[in-house]
């Protein structure tokens, strides 16, 4: 169990980070408190990637397995005049901490490098094995794909996602894929459609059809979600005009062991289906791409494409893990994340062994007037120490 003076010690780090703004490319200047936070702890081998990710940590004079606690330090913009306090302001009141980016997730990267810290003091790095925490960027636009500098960087051998749980470890999360659907017509003017091709009626031909498909399901993550998101068409307004193409998207939630081919071989089938069954058709399925730029100057750019991960409860590091939080005081309840995360990289394309462990309740993320309960953030700062404890010794 932590003190209260160390407790008191990782609200002041939530603080600091909340004070700094720090939309998704625009992370540079809570990296630069991050960085501070780490010297100030003695942390080794700090290193701010091309992204952007800054990563450091204590290294045992042992060797040993590597950890990553993983949160990301990128927030969704906030409408200021719309909160009733200080976005940024870190203000405290009836045991909440109010700002954005409390629960999602600078809380929680607060706890973390504040745990890993307390652990460095107390052991002098008399331990075998390395324990890292990475601050990702650009995780609202693309789960997983910065974190991938990570693992290719420390080739962790356990990740914790700290995004948030209650305190409850998570073991698994659906993963996540858009998935574009284009058809093409023919323009004409609206007074004579016939002389042209409506990619909108084809569209809805499409849809129609793709609504027979039916995602499979998993035992534990549940339904593979397909479901209709937006629907463009151009020219757009369409004054007087036959459109000559149309654009959807879909949200498509992925279990484990889905690959890109599986996942959009469906969608192509019915579209084929559709042009073997009218010569006027055409179309195209593809996943969406992402393109962003970093603060540091580079691009960072993908397929959306996000994969699922699920472990067993009876996994070595899931019951190291369990046994570090139940060691001081914590008593979770093993569930799995309802939405994305990075572990969508490290779990689901990497197959590093990872679990979710965090402050506060995933409903209050990107919400009006956001706040964390210090007593979460605490928590989950206990409990990441108790983890560490659990697997570096005591």
């Amino acid at each position: 169990m932590l003190s209260a003076s160390r407790f008191d010690e990782v609200v002041k780090n939530c603080q600091t980070l909340i004070h700094e703004k720090s939309y998704s490319g625009q992370e540079g200047d809570v990296v630069k408190a991050i960085e501070k936070m780490m010297k100030s702890y003695s942390f080794d081998d700090i290193h701010i990637d091309k992204y952007g990710n800054i990563v450091g940590g204590i290294v045992g004079n042992r060797p040993g397995k590597t950890l990553v606690l993983d949160g990301h330090i990128d927030t969704v913009p906030v409408d200021e005049e719309k909160w009733s306090r200080n976005p940024y302001g870190g203000d405290i009141e009836d045991g909440k901490i109010y700002g954005r980016g409390t629960t999602d997730m600078k809380g929680a990267v607060a706890a973390m490098i504040s745990a890993v810290g307390f652990y460095g003091q107390d052991h002098q790095r008399d331990f075998a094995g390395k324990i890292y925490v990475a601050c990702i960027v650009h995780e609202e636009c693309f789960e997983g794909v910065a974190a991938r500098l990570v693992s290719e960087r420390y080739k962790p051998d356990y990740v914790i996602i700290g995004e948030a749980s209650e305190l409850n470890l998570k073991i698994g999360q659906r993963g996540r894929a858009e998935i574009v659907v284009e058809t093409y017509g023919k323009p004409a003017h609206s007074a004579n459609p016939q002389a042209g091709i409506n990619a909108v009626y084809k569209m809805s031909q499409l849809i129609d059809k793709i609504r027979t498909v039916t995602p499979p399901t998993h035992p534990v993550l549940g339904l593979g979600i397909l479901e209709l998101t937006d629907i463009k068409s151009s020219p757009y307004p369409g004054a007087s005009v036959v459109p000559d193409y149309c654009r959807a998207t879909y949200d498509r939630r992925l279990l484990v062991g889905e690959t890109k081919e599986s996942v959009i071989a469906p969608l192509q089938k019915a579209l084929k289906e559709l042009e073997a069954q009218d010569p006027q058709f055409k179309g195209k399925v593809s996943y969406a791409f992402g393109q962003e730029s970093c603060y540091t100057g580079s691009t960072i750019e993908g397929e959306r494409f996000f994969p699922g991960w699920v472990f067993d409860e009876s996994d070595e590091f899931v019951q190291a893990a369990l046994a570090g939080v139940r060691a001081v005081g914590i008593e979770p309840t093993i569930t799995q994340y309802s939405f994305c995360t990075n572990g969508s990289h490290y779990a689901g394309e990497a197959g590093i062994k990872t679990i979710g462990f965090g402050p506060s309740r995933e409903n209050l993320a990107h919400t009006i007037d956001e706040f964390i309960e210090v007593s979460q953030l605490t928590g989950s700062a206990n409990g990441y120490y108790g983890i560490i404890q659990s697997l570096y010794g005591k």
